[in-house]
């Protein structure tokens, strides 16, 4: 006999595990399963790797609300100015904090640790747990789901929730295409030890290779984001130490003092690409299985974010109808417009400074120029780096 649930999760990752706590916490009477397919371990978990997130300040309050962030935990360290620049032109922006009256602009924060206190938490709430444990098929009913597992398990569920990540399996089964268009570059991440400490102090450089970002973390280090050809990668990370730093130094300049180490660097592709639909049959899909952007403005994870906090208020308020059409109808229409305006200014901001057309790059000087000239033309970029969307978007 299959096990009733009313919500099914597919992926015990970030989104996956914050969405599952999320609605166990805003609506504890209901029936919750989570199916994550990696053997977990001790303190290891695949799906976090040494990468580095960054927290809007809205996902850092919403993820309070929940008791599933501390700001003072030794894995995150405050934003508390960003500064965006073209390399080679004059103009500059620089965003403060305190301008907006707000505490931080978000949270630096490490994957594994943060990743592995969130699957801690799973295994604490009132949440049944399949780990390691996969779906094999879905077979679709009128009032709910059928999964069945690689285990032989059968779950019956009234509402599936797909986020099993940007290649997800779960998605595939059900036929949602995911629709990817490749940048044609890669992105290096490594953790940068610099001298005299980073002051809270994030930035986004723009370069004739590809963008680059240095996110403050604990300990006097950056999180670097350095994007560019898959050629170029393999050359910058075949380096030495040593020779790495200085090229480094030499890409970003002295403005966040001098990089003293260099850890561990990896480097993956980048793609931008969004799932046909946001819903199928009692089902939903969110996170990185509904949407892929360019890392340069850190909105991945808070996309995500907010696709939970908009399924955790509708399914509070669905009552009887969790799961049906015109729930899954309604998640789609809340979630569309954030999701394409987020992906939208990500990829043209990308675009925009990766032109070398000279006449374009005036234009982004004056732009920037005038930005830190006149405080209200940052507010809107402030507002994205925060995550505060549209009245509407959200809930």
């Amino acid at each position: 006999m299959a096990k009733q649930f009313d919500v099914v999760v597919i992926g015990g990752g970030l989104a996956g595990a914050s969405c599952a706590l999320s609605i166990a916490k805003t609506n504890p009477s209901l029936t919750i399963a989570v199916v994550e397919a990696n053997q977990v371990s001790g303190d290891y978990h695949p799906s976090f790797d040494d990468r580095s997130i960054a927290l809007a300040q809205q996902s850092v309050e919403y993820l309070q609300q929940l008791n599933l962030f501390e700001p003072s935990a030794p894995y995150t360290a405050a934003i508390k100015k960003v500064s965006v620049s073209d390399r080679g032109h004059f103009g500059k922006a620089h965003i403060h904090c305190d301008e907006f009256a707000k505490p931080s602009l978000g949270y630096v924060v490490e994957v594994n640790p943060f990743g592995r206190a969130l699957y801690q938490r799973l295994t604490q709430a009132s949440i049944t747990l399949y780990c390691p444990d996969s779906v094999n098929s879905i077979k679709q009913g009128l009032n709910n789901n059928e999964l069945s597992l690689q285990s032989g398990e059968k779950l019956n569920a009234k509402l599936l929730v797909i986020a099993d990540g940007a290649q997800s399996p779960t998605r595939k089964l059900l036929g949602l295409r995911f629709n990817t268009q490749p940048y044609e570059q890669d992105a290096i991440i490594a953790n940068v030890e610099v001298a005299g400490g980073h002051n809270n102090h994030a930035y986004e450089r723009f370069t004739e290779h590809g963008p680059m970002a240095l996110l403050p973390m604990s300990n006097n280090r950056y999180s670097l984001v350095w994007c560019m050809a898959k050629p170029q990668v393999e050359l910058h990370t075949a380096l030495n130490e040593s020779d790495f730093l200085n090229t480094l130094q030499h890409a970003f300049g002295y403005r966040a003092g001098q990089f003293a180490k260099v850890g561990t660097r990896t480097s993956y592709p980048l793609v931008y690409g969004q799932a046909e639909s946001l819903t199928a049959h009692r089902t939903v899909v969110i996170g990185n299985a509904a949407h892929a952007i360019h890392p340069i403005a850190g909105q991945g994870f808070n996309l995500g974010l907010r696709d939970v906090q908009v399924l955790s208020h509708l399914i509070a308020i669905s009552k009887n109808e969790l799961g049906g059409y015109a729930f899954t109808r309604e998640y789609s229409l809340k979630r569309s417009s954030d999701i394409k305006t987020v992906m939208t200014l990500t990829d043209a901001l990308v675009r925009l400074f990766s032109n070398s057309s000279r006449v374009l790059a005036f234009g982004r000087s004056i732009g920037l120029f005038s930005m830190d000239l006149f405080p209200a033309l940052k507010a809107p970029l402030a507002k994205q780096l925060m995550g505060q969307v549209k009245q509407g978007t959200r809930l």
